[in-house]
């Protein structure tokens, strides 16, 4: 998949695979279902890998609902000196219910 600001959920819907990038930066994630008895936990923990190839946690996965009781997803990813804040969204031009956009907030955090 050339594709990217994208999540994939697996089959199982207990995986993940995904990118985030802007002009500076282009990050491949991967994640997995994450239970906890804390509500403030997220619903998928996220990670990246370092430059030397080293798997690290970089965020998560929460899911909310929206005004309406409708369910959604928020995406935070810290990289270092960049925190990125999004929500996932239908990816455009694509039929497929598992793959989401990343359409990030008006605002990028600098840690």
């Amino acid at each position: 998949m050339n594709l990217a600001n994208y999540i994939e959920f697996g089959n199982d819907g207990k995986t993940l695979r995904g990118n985030v990038a802007t002009l500076t930066l282009d990050v491949d994630l991967t994640g997995e279902l994450f239970t906890s008895d804390n509500p403030q936990a997220p619903a998928y923990r996220l990670w990246g890998r370092s430059p030397r190839g080293k798997k690290i946690d970089v965020g998560g996965i929460w899911k909310k609902k929206n005004h309406q009781g409708g369910d959604y997803y928020s995406l935070t990813v810290n990289l270092g000196s960049l925190k990125l804040y999004a929500n996932l969204g239908r990816y455009p031009g694509q039929d497929d219910e598992s793959l989401y956009a990343v359409i990030f907030g008006d605002y990028l955090g600098k840690l």
